[in-house]
């Protein structure tokens, strides 16, 4: 089973649905139907918590993909961030959100900050369910965040590890021993 190599649940289930909510409300103050906003949710990891934060929002929104890759395989960021799908539509003149999983060096944030700010959008805010602020390399805009969490490396919730752990319901900590040589 998969909860065999958690070595401690992190966030718990109900916590993260609990915070989800508040960031929705949060949102939902921000933001009204006259906006129509576009949720980019950052794959692959971000699918999940987008799926319930949206259903928390009260005001019309459209919801776009975009997949980057700064880690590969490894357990850390080459600090090279890489489109890998793009948008589908144009984000000119538009309110945009970015949601993302975890922001942890922010080069990725970064990146795709700087590169849809070129795309001339009305407005560009962040919204993170989770932040290693101690772990950060570049300073990047946050509006939003779920959790402060501490420098660990961790899955679930979407957030995976070699593709695998996304769909446990709680954000845990991967026991070491399954990743430490792997970088």
């Amino acid at each position: 089973m998969l909860e065999d190599d958690i070595a401690e649940v992190l966030i718990d289930a109900a916590t993260i649905q609990a915070r989800v909510a508040a960031l929705g409300a949060q949102i939902n103050a921000d933001y009204d139907d006259s906006q129509n906003p576009i949720l980019v949710c950052v794959l692959k990891g971000a699918f999940v918590f987008l799926a319930d934060l949206t259903r928390h929002l009260t005001f019309r929104h459209e919801v776009d993909f975009m997949a980057t890759s700064s880690y590969g395989t490894a357990t850390e960021t080459t600090g090279v961030v890489r489109i890998l799908m793009d948008l589908d539509r144009s984000i000119e003149g538009r309110h945009v959100l970015i949601v993302e999983d975890i922001i942890d060096s922010g080069y990725t944030l970064d990146y795709m900050h700087r590169l849809l700010v070129t795309r001339n959008p009305a407005s560009l805010r962040t919204c993170a369910l989770l932040s290693k602020r101690e772990r950060r390399q570049v300073h990047v805009p946050v509006d939003y965040v779920g959790f402060e969490i501490p420098n660990r490396f961790v899955v679930g919730y979407g957030l995976d590890f070699g593709e695998r752990y996304r769909n446990l319901p709680f954000i845990g900590v991967l026991k070491p021993e399954l990743y430490q040589n792997r970088t």
